[in-house]
């Protein structure tokens, strides 16, 4: 086969097409006007959004408490631009190092906890470069079966470059953790990861189960809060929101939810952090982290210390929105956060969901295989502490409207 063909077959034939997940073919979902990705929006102001010239409610965007239009933080995005200019033009190693940079580890050491932290210049990174780095020939990875595609891509790159050994155990189960480390031999060093919050089904990892488990086994314990800070622990993280962060051995943070920017970090052991710093590649040979994203990082830290309240308010909308929808008899799964799935089961219903929302003006997310398990299509909805009462009354009303449309009740 050609090596672009396989490309014609998945964009043209649907039976091809269905091998990927998704339920017809793009060109004829493009057709029909239900292709849900990559619609442009015009303009944004946090809940809501443009698109050819439409006004919708964005129930679809990670900027949990709504810092993307802060006045504070814009400013200083545009200050950092006035002072450094749009890049570094170069990677941290050489001459893409600011003072900046060093300013922003030092205060998400302190906001995590942490004795040191170390910034890369998108989320992803952070799990490609920190997870190989840190793991050596032979060591063994035991990962939660559902945690986010860029802890799956660091894992298969620790494979490939350093030989270890790859488990999982089944989601959010300790008992099945425990069985897992039970049967591997005791002398390998060993790291176990999850998502703090899983960032399709919207539940909480469980710390104080698994911890002690890795614990009693000499095991390392990893946790990605990507969906975490600004959510849980007043906004520090999962480990926070246990109080059990000084038993967490390494946190993961991106800056792309309730940091309002692009890039992330990895915090733990100062001399752990130094050997990322020394041996992560995606971070050795990658441009460092633009200024301006640099500095609004930095004013939403200042944000949330100041305005905590950001954070409740985010949780008690999600908390009335899961309550609400519980109630009508959607399936939400195992949601515990403003992450809320809704949870439909086959592709092309959840599709057809999409599209009603769309329709009526709310803009949600579609989740097909296999970025959820097979026969879990569903549409990601998540919420912002910056979503008014009379919005959320809106979301709701519709959700009733068309709750029997396409079997998506639970």
């Amino acid at each position: 086969m050609d090596l672009f063909e396989k490309c014609r077959q998945f964009y043209s034939e649907p039976e091809y097409a269905k091998r990927y997940g998704f339920p017809m073919s793009p060109r004829a979902a493009m057709a029909m006007g239900i292709f849900p990705y990559f619609i442009p929006i015009e303009h944004a102001e946090g809940t809501e959004v443009f698109i050819h010239g439409r006004k919708f409610i964005m129930i679809g965007s990670n900027n949990y408490v709504g810092l993307t239009n802060h006045p504070k933080v814009k400013e200083a995005a545009i200050e950092a631009v006035r002072k450094y200019g749009t890049s570094c033009t170069g990677s941290r190693f050489l001459n893409g190092t600011l003072d900046l940079h060093l300013e922003l580890e030092a205060r998400l050491a302190q906001y995590t906890g942490m004795e040191a932290a170390l910034v890369f210049s998108t989320g992803f990174q952070v799990n490609l470069g920190s997870i190989p780095a840190i793991m050596d020939k032979d060591d063994i990875i035991i990962t939660d079966r559902e945690v986010h595609a860029s802890i799956i891509d660091g894992v298969r790159m620790a494979k490939v470059l350093k030989n270890i050994q790859i488990c999982t155990y089944k989601h959010n189960d300790p008992a099945d953790l425990e069985a897992v480390l039970a049967s591997l031999p005791a002398g390998p060093a060993k790291l176990v990861i999850v998502d703090g919050v899983f960032s399709m089904g919207g539940d909480i990892a469980k710390l104080p189960e698994l911890i002690p488990i890795c614990r009693k086994y000499g095991a390392r314990f990893m946790s990605d809060d990507a969906h975490a800070l600004g959510v849980l622990g007043g906004g520090r993280g999962t480990g926070w929101h246990f109080g059990m962060q000084k038993d967490v051995d390494l946190v993961m943070g991106t800056f792309s939810k309730s940091f309002a920017s692009v890039g992330g970090f990895i915090a733990g052991p100062k001399e752990a952090v130094h050997f990322i710093q020394m041996f992560a590649r995606p971070f050795m040979f990658s441009a460092s982290l633009p200024p301006s994203n640099v500095a609004t990082v930095l004013a939403c830290l200042d944000v949330l210390e100041a305005e905590p309240e950001r954070v409740e308010r985010v949780n008690k909308v999600a908390a009335r929105v899961r309550t609400e929808l519980r109630a009508m008899g959607y399936n939400l799964g195992e949601s515990e956060t403003p992450i809320i799935p809704i949870v439909i089961g086959d592709s092309m219903k959840a599709l057809e969901a999409w599209k009603i929302f769309f329709e009526a003006g709310i803009y949600t997310n579609l989740a097909l295989p296999p970025s959820v398990p097979a026969d879990m299509a569903l549409l990601r909805t998540s919420y912002m502490a910056t979503h008014t009462d009379e919005q959320i009354d809106r979301v709701l009303e519709v959700f009733h409207k068309v709750k029997d449309i396409v079997h998506i009740g639970g």
